[in-house]
């Protein structure tokens, strides 16, 4: 496509300013990147105003320094949840045994690819398509993804002996779900989003049936909101992990490790 005029780029970023997109200068760069016509960049810059996800027009998110491609309806992976990814990593011993849950788009299961060098690593989620696009994310990393509930669909033999399971479950209390900005609320799958009357109840089956999937001193890695700390480390501690709290303020991020004794 013929670079567009100052004019018209600025004319773009204007739109894109009044339609609320806070970075409306970098959208509109990505958009002029993805756009391989006038026509395409139009549809592209109306799908935007008028409120479809950035990363659903590219195709794909960024998070942790990766690309990750992501199909619309799919969860799109939140800067946020790179704490999750560094405390995770931090934890957990060389040649582990991980375990995804509440993939979406695979986002975690890629990054974690990056800084460990597992022996076993999968990834599950309940949503067909977010199964189908994690499993194009993993291609090459050695990867499998399960389409299932939580650790139902894992293999049988791995239960035990895993190091490692990570979940960004949904947390959003039910009654939330309709406060939340309209790219998530309106675009994205409920399933990924309500996390039931406290926003609890998805993670609170994580860590029941966690210790069993567990080796001792293995290690279950969360986010959640900082309003559930207190009662999701009580819930822990029920199924008979210790819990850890971990904030990053400039993520505005919490995370919970907790480990089987």
């Amino acid at each position: 496509m013929a670079l567009p005029s100052a004019t018209d780029r600025a004319a773009l970023v204007g739109r894109l300013r009044a339609a609320g997109c806070v970075y409306a200068e970098d959208e509109a760069e990505l958009l002029l990147a993805a756009a391989r016509s006038p026509a395409a960049l139009a549809d592209l810059t109306d799908r935007r105003v008028a409120g479809v996800p950035l990363e659903y027009l590219l195709g794909w998110a960024e998070f942790c320094g990766l690309r990750i491609a992501v199909d619309e309806g799919v969860f799109v992976p939140r800067a946020r949840t790179a704490l999750l990814v560094e405390v995770a990593a931090e934890l957990t011993g060389a040649a582990p045994a991980v375990v995804d849950l509440c993939c979406g788009s695979g986002a975690t299961t890629v990054a974690l690819a990056h800084r460990l060098t597992p022996r076993w690593l999968a990834a599950a989620d309940i949503d067909p398509a977010a199964v189908a696009c994690a499993r194009r994310n993993v291609v090459g990393l050695n990867a499998e993804v399960y389409e299932g509930d939580l650790f139902a669909p894992l293999p049988e033999r791995w239960r035990g002996r895993l190091d490692l399971v990570v979940a960004n479950a949904p947390y959003v209390p039910t009654d939330a779900v309709a406060l939340m900005p309209p790219e998530a609320r309106l675009h994205e799958a409920p399933v990924a989003l309500d996390g039931g009357p406290d926003g609890l109840w998805v993670l609170r089956r994580v860590g029941a049936d966690a210790a069993g999937w567990l080796i001792p001193g293995g290690h279950l890695v969360v986010e959640a909101g900082t309003t559930q700390v207190e009662a999701l480390c009580a819930a822990f501690e029920e199924a008979g992990l210790v819990p850890t709290v971990h904030h990053n303020e400039d993520l505005e991020a919490t995370a919970i490790a907790a480990r089987r004794p």
